[in-house]
């Protein structure tokens, strides 16, 4: 066989946080002299992961914060020299909006799942609070490897009012949906192992499930936003830029060929296909059909983001934001006071609004059908309802993210590895819909996928 790893070609579609992973991953397994394209017909690298400037302040429009305690995102900026851009928040706690008043988050939970009813005093009522206090003594039915919605699950054991007010602000903070659109396994997994392992009622699952104390942040940034990250992805990796659509992914000997929206071919010896759910099955119907079924039955939410400088010294509390439970007068799902949660300068209040959920139709999606005119108005009246404030923006932004959150439904694990499976050899798949719809699980996704493709070529004729 004729050694041809230093010369060999990829293509990667899709040029978000887990499409440049995958392109920096791949120049360090296959060397300086490897031809690595990276197609997407955007007007920038970087997908979700955007920077824009407020008031002269870097801000992050789309993800804006992984989790700490995850060590895909901090090993990854180590590998590239940015450990000293990695920080943490100021320790200010966020509020919930509940029932037109303001709560403490309730401590000691796992995504919003109490593990001690006191912690939601004030937020649910009494007779919900006896119910949680008595569920350790209520028969449990758990069969092992169940993944029932977090509403079926938590609403049955604690009541529906730990789903709506506790449980639901952090889930529609994730993804856009709801208690009753995500299953256990995905927003819960150490609760659902617990019970697994024989816990006796969700109570000893939760508490067996709490993550042991975190001494610093639960929460890291990159000082300069994500930009920095994207920028020296880019750079380290040595990608060739194509802004161009793919529109099918065929076979060919020795590789694949991938057409673009203009007709052109692009032939590589293995390809990432790092896009949305809803864009991979066009890509592989005619190569992978179960891997395209898989791939259709992952719904997607779509959320817009308003992101708004206010004057300095602006009256906000000392709070990391605001989480919205239930329908009511808002109509954002959520508040991050930016400026109080990362402790930046106080020249100018920098504070984001997000509106959509999963919930929402496409004619009645903010992101979808809502102007950037109104979303501004929508924001200035959930500050005055909130905050009793009301002012000018010194600056804004408005960022669309459609059909960007899918939701891990019920079984959404099942699906993943099913999409997996039934593709073929130096194929490979990355993106939010498959690991986790995080930064650090779309790291963990895009290292898969190339050390499956890098494994495949090295067992292959090349």
């Amino acid at each position: 066989a004729v050694n041809r790893v230093s010369t060999a070609r990829y293509c990667i579609v899709g040029g978000g946080i887990s499409g440049l992973v995958a392109a920096y991953r791949l120049r360090v397994a296959a060397g300086p002299d490897a031809s690595i394209t990276v197609l997407d017909p955007a007007d920038r690298l970087g997908g979700v992961l955007r920077t824009e400037q407020i008031g002269g302040h870097p801000l992050d429009v789309g993800a804006e914060a992984f989790v700490a305690r995850r060590p895909e995102v901090p090993a990854l900026l180590a590998e590239l020299g940015l450990s000293g851009k990695q920080i943490g928040t100021s320790g200010a706690r966020p509020l919930i909006y509940s029932e037109g008043r303001l709560h403490p988050l309730p401590t000691d939970t796992v995504n919003g799942i109490p593990s001690r009813p006191w912690a939601l005093s004030g937020l649910v009522d009494d007779p919900t609070i006896q119910w949680m206090l008595d569920e350790p003594r209520r028969p449990l039915r758990w069969l092992p490897g169940a993944d029932p919605t977090v509403a079926d699950l938590v609403g049955e054991r604690f009541g529906e009012q730990v789903v709506i007010r506790s449980v639901d602000p952090l889930l529609s903070g994730v993804y856009a949906g709801s208690a009753a659109t995500i299953g256990i396994r995905a927003a819960a997994p150490t609760v659902a192992a617990a019970l697994d392992r024989g816990a006796r009622s969700l109570t000893e699952a939760v508490c067996a499930a709490l993550p042991p104390p975190l001494t610093g942040s639960v929460f890291g940034a990159v000082e300069g936003g994500y930009t920095v990250l994207v920028d020296e992805l880019v750079r380290r990796s040595g990608l060739s830029w194509a802004q161009v659509a793919v529109r099918r992914v065929h076979r060919v000997p020795g590789g694949w060929e991938l057409v673009d929206d203009q007709g052109a071919r692009w032939s590589c010896d293995a390809a990432v296909l790092a896009v949305p759910a809803p864009r991979l099955p066009p890509l592989i119907a005619d190569i992978a059909a179960r891997s395209a079924a898989a791939a259709r039955r992952i719904p997607v939410a779509s959320a817009a983001v308003v992101a708004l400088g206010l004057p300095g010294g602006t009256p906000l509390p000392e709070q990391s934001g605001v989480l919205v439970a239930g329908p009511g007068r808002l109509r954002a799902k959520a508040i991050t006071l930016s400026s109080r949660k990362w402790g930046r300068p106080d020249s100018v209040e920098i504070v984001r609004l997000s509106f959509g959920r999963f919930s929402d139709s496409a004619e009645t999606n903010p992101a979808r059908s809502v102007s950037d005119e109104e979303l501004l108005s929508w924001s200035g009246e959930d500050l005055a309802t909130l905050f009793g404030i009301s002012v000018q923006p010194v600056d804004h932004r408005v960022a669309r993210w459609i059909d960007a959150m899918p939701q891990y439904g019920p079984g959404h694990a099942d699906l993943v590895a099913e999409i997996r499976a039934g593709l073929p050899p130096t194929l490979a798949v990355a993106g939010a819909y498959l690991d986790g719809i995080g930064v650090p699980a779309c790291v963990a996704a895009a290292t898969r996928a190339v050390e499956s493709v890098q494994g495949e070529r090295s067992d292959g004729e090349y």
